[in-house]
């Protein structure tokens, strides 16, 4: 059983509120569209920060998840609606927002057949369809391994597809919900199958209990599956009904985890206390991008 860590959050967890007119212009824009983030539904630490900035993680297919995952704070039960107009309001929305690179998740929807990966699709095309320029990122839970559904969003053509791990393998029953870890190690690997020029991405939240040895481990895994971009941050509690921290992780111990990610090949990490999946996601891309080129990244 874990336990509480009972002293209070270290000095390098901090989070800046900023709640400025950008802030306001997109919280308000999300109200006028019905339109759902992940920022709000997981309470993301960085929403002030990402907002203030104009940048924002679409979550698609609702806001009632079908899984209830110990680390996360999205609502769960059983959706009752499919939006199918759902994909040409996040357009309009990232076409007011003038991205240059647009996020998109969703709650799992293990009641959906396809398990919403259409919606997936059609968001893509729909961004395309107005931001010809804008490159899209899509962060998709592992559609309980469907590979027709994975097809679907791969034939959309995404720039980035993105699928987390969370966590070490021995974790991972406890940590998530009916996803499997090597299901999702699974997911990646055929995503580089049906198109290996598509770069693949995943994350891992670190304090639920893991080791050292674990983590590098994971990594290990993932490149096994050539995955190329990896994001690791703190896991924050949401609520005292989700996991306890068990570890805070230093600064310098995220910066050493970045070496060794970087060691190992992938062409992008980014590793940090406050790091999530889609934190900075335009930079990694363009990181990723010119590591993989041999061309120095811009700073």
């Amino acid at each position: 059983m874990s336990k509480r860590v009972s002293e209070p959050k270290p000095d390098w967890i901090r989070i800046k509120l900023t709640t400025g007119d950008n802030y306001q212009d997109i919280k308000n824009m999300m109200r006028s569209k019905t339109l759902h983030t992940v920022c709000e539904e997981a309470r993301c630490p960085n929403i002030y920060e990402c907002w203030a900035n104009r940048t924002a993680t679409f979550m698609i297919l609702g806001d009632i998840c079908t899984r209830a995952c110990r680390f996360c704070a999205v609502n769960t039960g059983m959706p009752t609606e499919l939006d199918l107009e759902e994909p040409g309001r996040v357009a309009e929305a990232a076409e007011k927002m003038n991205l240059r690179h647009c996020v998109v998740t969703s709650v799992a929807r293990d009641d959906l057949k396809d398990g919403g990966a259409m919606i997936f699709a059609r968001t893509i095309s729909a961004i395309r369809e107005r931001l010809p320029l804008c490159s899209v990122e899509v962060l998709i839970p592992d559609f309980l391994g469907n590979e027709e559904a994975l097809r679907t969003v791969m034939e959309a053509k995404p720039d980035i597809l993105n699928h987390n791990i969370e966590t070490v393998e021995r974790l991972s029953d406890r940590v998530r919900a009916k996803a499997k870890y090597r299901r999702s190690l699974e997911l990646l690997q055929r995503a580089k199958s049906m198109n290996p020029d598509i770069p693949t991405k995943s994350s891992i939240m670190l304090g639920v209990g893991e080791n050292w040895d674990e983590i590098l481990q994971a990594m290990d895994d993932l490149r096994a599956v050539d995955c190329d971009i990896l994001t690791i941050g703190q896991y924050l509690q949401p609520s005292p009904q989700h996991l306890h921290v068990e570890k805070y992780y230093t600064p310098e111990q995220f910066a050493e985890l970045k070496q060794e990610g970087l060691k190992r090949g992938f062409s992008h990490v980014e590793s940090g206390p406050l790091v999530r999946s889609s934190y900075h996601a335009h930079e990694q891309v363009k990181s990723a991008k010119s590591r993989k080129e041999g061309v120095p990244a811009s700073s």
